[in-house]
């Protein structure tokens, strides 16, 4: 039987969680006035997952910093975000201490976002594990392939939506393998950039389901309408840009071993770190299900 591999990823678990609950203005302080309400909500969606897709290897990986080889490419690759919010600051630390505790390694590397770290794992051992990849992200859809499934999570606790390359094309109209051509069309609002102006999300859908890919369209480009012509045309540089910057880099310099991975908790070392930021009780009842 082969085994499974679960990826997580950690800076979307824990923005979810963040903001799930900070709405209402609950940080849940501990008693030395430290926020913990996205650590709280992380370790929720976490266990829950656990228990769902019953891995027996985990992953949490971590984007490492704003700057990264896609803002060197442009600049205003998701300059459109705010900052994090000062209660969410000291949580990043936090959580990776709780991830730790768990026994499974945090993965990240400078320069790189923790979708190609996912991709970068995913690719090296989706030919040994079942590999499923947990996020909120739809960028990292791309992904999907034989024995790689991506579950996305949807509103509330334990509600996700999972992709595989059986239901991938009923679920999107498209093969995840088109995706990076897609986004590359239509440009992607939440990462601020472009792709090609004038062409949107329908025009970029009936583009790609006749023509399958960005080549075959700019190989027919004289078939196409005028106006379509003329937004390809002005806009090529952007458009190879835009490629760029949706394609998940498959190939980061990681160091790890998933030996290190395999969910076999301490809970001893569990409970310390829980008892460190007030969640023994969150803990104790999660780890019931698991």
């Amino acid at each position: 039987m082969r085994k499974k591999l679960m990826l997580v990823d950690g800076m979307a678990l824990l923005f979810r969680g963040f903001f799930s609950t900070s709405f209402r203005g609950n940080f849940m302080y501990t008693e030395e006035n430290i926020p913990t309400n996205g650590v709280h909500q992380f370790l929720r969606y976490f266990l829950h997952a656990v228990h769902t897709f019953e891995p027996t290897h985990v992953v949490c990986c971590w984007d490492m910093g704003s700057k990264t080889f896609r803002t060197e490419l442009f600049e205003e690759y998701k300059g459109n975000r705010p900052p994090p919010p000062e209660e969410l600051v000291p949580q990043f630390e936090i959580v990776r201490e709780v991830v730790s505790s768990f026994g499974i390694p945090n993965v990240g590397v400078e320069n790189y976002e923790a979708d190609d770290c996912i991709g970068t794992i995913a690719a090296q051992n989706k030919d040994i594990y079942d590999v499923t990849v947990l996020s909120g992200d739809h960028d990292l859809l791309q992904l999907v392939d034989d024995h790689v499934q991506v579950a996305i999570m949807k509103k509330g606790i334990g509600n996700y939506e999972v992709y595989t390359k059986d239901n991938f094309y009923e679920k999107v109209g498209l093969h995840a393998a088109q995706l990076i051509d897609f986004k590359g069309l239509m440009g992607d609002s939440s990462d601020n950039y472009p792709g090609v102006r004038g062409v949107g999300e329908k025009t970029a859908l009936k583009l790609m389901k006749e023509y399958d890919s960005v080549e075959n369209i700019l190989n027919s480009i004289e078939d196409l309408p005028k106006g379509v012509q003329k937004n390809l045309t002005e806009n090529m540089d952007m458009l190879a840009l835009s490629q760029q910057l949706a394609e998940i880099h498959c190939e980061v310099p990681l160091v790890y071993d998933l030996k290190d991975s395999l969910w076999d908790i301490n809970l001893d070392q569990v409970m310390l770190v829980a008892k460190k930021y007030e969640l023994t009780r969150l803990v104790e009842r999660e780890l019931t299900h698991v």
